[in-house]
Protein backbone atom coordinates (compact mmCIF):
# COMPACT_ATOMS: atom_id res chain seq x y z
CA UNK A 1 0.00 0.00 0.00
CA UNK A 2 1.11 3.56 -0.72
CA UNK A 3 0.00 6.50 1.41
CA UNK A 4 -0.03 9.99 -0.09
CA UNK A 5 -0.47 12.90 2.33
CA UNK A 6 -0.79 16.54 1.28
CA UNK A 7 -1.32 19.60 3.45
CA UNK A 8 -2.39 22.95 2.07
CA UNK A 9 -2.05 26.58 3.19
CA UNK A 10 -4.79 28.64 1.53
CA UNK A 11 -4.65 32.28 0.47
CA UNK A 12 -6.65 34.63 2.69
CA UNK A 13 -9.00 35.80 -0.09
CA UNK A 14 -12.27 33.79 0.12
CA UNK A 15 -10.41 31.32 2.34
CA UNK A 16 -13.36 29.59 4.02
CA UNK A 17 -15.33 29.18 0.79
CA UNK A 18 -12.28 27.90 -1.08
CA UNK A 19 -11.50 25.37 1.63
CA UNK A 20 -15.08 24.06 1.52
CA UNK A 21 -14.99 23.83 -2.27
CA UNK A 22 -11.61 22.08 -2.29
CA UNK A 23 -12.78 19.61 0.35
CA UNK A 24 -15.86 18.70 -1.69
CA UNK A 25 -13.88 18.38 -4.93
CA UNK A 26 -11.32 16.15 -3.24
CA UNK A 27 -13.96 13.94 -1.64
CA UNK A 28 -15.65 13.56 -5.03
CA UNK A 29 -12.50 11.86 -6.35
CA UNK A 30 -13.47 8.71 -4.45
CA UNK A 31 -15.19 6.54 -7.04
CA UNK A 32 -14.05 8.78 -9.88
CA UNK A 33 -10.40 7.69 -9.83
CA UNK A 34 -10.19 3.89 -10.05
CA UNK A 35 -6.81 3.53 -8.33
CA UNK A 36 -7.86 5.59 -5.28
CA UNK A 37 -8.60 3.13 -2.46
CA UNK A 38 -9.47 5.70 0.23
CA UNK A 39 -9.36 9.43 0.90
CA UNK A 40 -9.68 11.35 4.13
CA UNK A 41 -10.01 15.12 3.82
CA UNK A 42 -9.69 17.21 6.97
CA UNK A 43 -10.26 20.90 7.64
CA UNK A 44 -7.93 22.23 10.32
CA UNK A 45 -9.24 23.86 13.50
CA UNK A 46 -5.87 24.53 15.15
CA UNK A 47 -4.93 28.19 15.61
CA UNK A 48 -1.20 27.52 15.89
CA UNK A 49 1.05 29.61 13.66
CA UNK A 50 2.50 26.47 12.03
CA UNK A 51 -0.92 24.98 11.23
CA UNK A 52 -1.98 24.19 7.69
CA UNK A 53 -5.59 24.69 6.51
CA UNK A 54 -6.54 21.40 4.86
CA UNK A 55 -5.06 17.93 4.63
CA UNK A 56 -5.68 14.83 2.57
CA UNK A 57 -4.62 11.28 3.27
CA UNK A 58 -5.04 8.99 0.28
CA UNK A 59 -4.23 5.31 -0.09
CA UNK A 60 -3.30 3.36 -3.23
CA UNK A 61 -2.36 -0.27 -3.87
CA UNK A 62 0.98 0.72 -5.43
CA UNK A 63 3.20 3.55 -6.65
CA UNK A 64 1.72 2.94 -10.09
CA UNK A 65 -1.73 3.59 -8.65
CA UNK A 66 -0.51 6.89 -7.22
CA UNK A 67 1.05 7.75 -10.58
CA UNK A 68 -2.26 7.03 -12.35
CA UNK A 69 -4.10 9.24 -9.83
CA UNK A 70 -1.63 12.08 -10.42
CA UNK A 71 -2.54 12.28 -14.11
CA UNK A 72 -6.22 11.31 -13.93
CA UNK A 73 -8.39 14.02 -15.58
CA UNK A 74 -10.71 14.35 -12.54
CA UNK A 75 -7.73 14.82 -10.22
CA UNK A 76 -6.19 17.37 -12.58
CA UNK A 77 -9.39 19.45 -12.40
CA UNK A 78 -8.99 19.61 -8.63
CA UNK A 79 -5.29 20.47 -8.97
CA UNK A 80 -6.13 23.31 -11.37
CA UNK A 81 -8.58 24.81 -8.85
CA UNK A 82 -6.31 24.33 -5.84
CA UNK A 83 -3.38 26.01 -7.61
CA UNK A 84 -5.45 29.20 -7.83
CA UNK A 85 -6.42 29.35 -4.13
CA UNK A 86 -3.44 27.89 -2.25
CA UNK A 87 -0.28 29.67 -1.16
CA UNK A 88 1.67 26.41 -0.91
CA UNK A 89 1.40 22.74 -0.09
CA UNK A 90 3.56 19.99 1.39
CA UNK A 91 3.56 16.30 0.50
CA UNK A 92 4.65 13.00 2.04
CA UNK A 93 4.49 9.69 0.18
CA UNK A 94 5.41 6.39 1.79
CA UNK A 95 4.91 2.66 1.47
CA UNK A 96 2.90 0.99 4.19
CA UNK A 97 3.55 -2.65 4.81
Amino acid sequence: MVVHIVTFKFKEENKKANIIQAKQMLENLMGAVPTLRSIDVGVNFSTEERAMDLSIITVFESKEGLDAYAIHPEHLKVVDFIKTVVEYSKVVDYEKR
